[in-house]
């Protein structure tokens, strides 16, 4: 079950400590956990006409598939300020539907998985809390991942510096880990509550061998392919192969933390703010050893473990440099002992981009092309960039980055 946590103002102060605190109770052990901040830290409210920020490239979220299995693939759109995706939101397209319940409204959210193709305005870099904030501030938490940059110079955006997500109703999140299998911390600064389901990080591996049975060409093509955040499967599918899962509403105000290697998704109620980031503290360091890796992309985060090995398992650093650091995954069974993926070369030699094709070879286009809620322009796009067999050909028709 996911636990909440209701802190006082002292006890909610110090952030590494309140999460250790919270691991002690044995939060982690859900994959999830909710806390609703004191009212001391609360912010007092949001005049939404004076967010100057710009949705850069929203994406419109498109799902195939049938049964409780879907592929969902997202399509980037032309850039909005948040006033015009706030008016969005409000188009009978987009408007949540009447409900009497958080349940009724799952309900209506699977049931329209494939009808409704709403745009979400998520990884927009940037935050809303004030820059002299000092705690819980989610643009600067100060765990032990600020390493990365302090050591190297290196910012990984949404990872170690934080995003906003602006939803709408049935905006999804696939089933996925963090990156490196961080930690991460999720607040809805305003708007609609988001639902979330979670898997026990000790049923990650059972999560994953159920998904790879379904999934067998996504698997086939990528030992990491959940890593590609495009796979969305009805909890009901894994109650059916006895994986359970927690399921927790988040409302405006409060506060999600994932933990390392918690499989989990969801969904957006309707037109809402929330910022994210990840984090890091020392219990993290071998589930980042032995984190799984996907090279299709450039743009999938690959962060070296060299400081945290070298300066937190000093006695392990140079077995680790020589790929003799034995040992299990935290979630593992005690009897599979390997080796933690150790410094390569090769990691950035064999970083060769896959095309949107082979990346999604589960995908079901004829489902698409017969979905008449899909608009045509975007099935156009799909189609199109299915052709295309050189990924350095692939782009957005917006003024911003790659296709995808």
């Amino acid at each position: 079950m996911a636990m909440i946590f209701k802190p006082t103002w002292e006890e909610f102060k110090d952030f590494p400590k309140f999460l250790q605190y919270m691991e002690s109770q044995g939060a982690h052990k859900a994959g999830l956990a909710k806390i609703v901040p004191p009212v001391e830290w609360v912010k007092a409210g949001y005049d939404i006409e004076n967010i100057n920020i710009k949705i850069p490239a929203p994406i419109r979220q498109v799902v195939a598939g049938k049964n409780g299995l879907y592929q969902q693939i997202n399509i980037p759109e032309r850039s909005m300020t948040i006033q015009q995706f706030a008016e969005m939101s409000k188009q009978e397209a987009y408007r949540t539907p009447a409900h009497n319940s958080f349940d009724d409204l799952e309900q209506k959210y699977w049931k329209n998985i494939k009808t409704v193709v709403p745009i979400y305005g998520a990884d927009v870099s940037g935050t809303l809390f004030d820059p002299e904030m000092k705690e819980w501030n989610i643009s600067k938490l100060g765990t032990i991942l600020d390493l990365v940059n302090e050591d190297y110079g290196i910012q990984f955006e949404g990872v170690n510096t934080s995003y906003l997500y602006f939803g709408m109703w049935k905006t999804t999140f696939v089933w996925h880990t963090e990156d490196m299998d961080l930690y991460s911390i999720n607040y809805i600064h305003f708007g609609a509550p988001k639902t979330w389901y979670a898997v026990p990080p000790a049923m990650g591996r059972r999560m994953e061998e159920m998904a790879n049975s379904y999934f067998k060409a996504s698997h086939s093509n990528c030992n990491a392919y959940l890593r590609h955040k495009t796979t969305l499967i009805d909890p009901q599918i894994l109650k059916e192969h006895n994986i359970p899962y927690n399921k927790i509403t988040q409302e405006a105000g409060e506060i999600i933390i994932t933990f390392p290697f918690g499989y989990h998704s969801g969904f957006n109620h309707g037109f809402n703010c929330a910022e994210a980031t990840n984090f890091a503290l020392p219990r993290w360091i071998e589930y980042g050893k032995r984190a799984s890796q996907c090279f299709c992309t450039n743009d999938m985060v690959q962060i070296s473990m060299d400081t945290f090995v070298k300066r937190f398992q000093p006695e392990r650093y140079e077995a680790w440099l020589m790929g003799n650091d034995m040992g299990v995954h935290p979630e593992g069974p005690a009897n599979v002992i390997l080796p933690a993926n150790p410094p390569s070369e090769q990691d950035l030699l064999c970083n060769k981009k896959k095309s949107f094709k082979d990346r999604n070879p589960d995908l079901d286009m004829e489902d698409i092309q017969k979905n008449p809620h899909i608009p045509e322009e975007v099935k156009t796009t799909l189609t199109e960039a299915l052709t295309i067999k050189n990924p350095d050909e692939e782009r957005y028709e917006s003024e911003d980055g790659k296709f995808l």
